[in-house]
């Protein structure tokens, strides 16, 4: 399964339906989010039935960021049982980024 989208009238469903999902908020003129994008579609499926990748474009649904306080991109939000409970923000390699999903599951 890859990476799901993301906007400001779905995202609180998204929450409300997943019991982890992981929102990937970026910019289309983000080069560090262009080269992320690949890695969370390969984890996304590599982790199919555990957790869910969302993408969300800050700049044509920014009211879900805003909200979220992010400030640069691009950052992961995970949400877990509906709460918020970790984020990173810049850029990681596949490794990494399993090994702090892996933290939640």
């Amino acid at each position: 399964m890859a990476t799901i989208k993301s906007t400001d009238n779905t995202y609180k469903q998204l929450i409300e339906e997943n019991k982890i999902i992981i929102f990937d908020f970026f910019g289309t003129w983000c080069s560090p989010c262009t080269a992320l994008s690949p890695i969370l579609d390969s984890i996304a499926s590599d982790m199919k039935g555990k957790i869910v990748i969302a993408k969300h474009d800050i700049d044509s649904d920014p009211d879900f960021p805003t909200l979220s306080s992010v400030r640069g991109v691009p950052a992961l939000y995970m949400y877990k049982d509906k709460k918020l409970v970790s984020q990173k923000v810049g850029m990681s390699n596949k490794a990494d980024l399993v090994s702090w999903i892996n933290q939640y599951i």
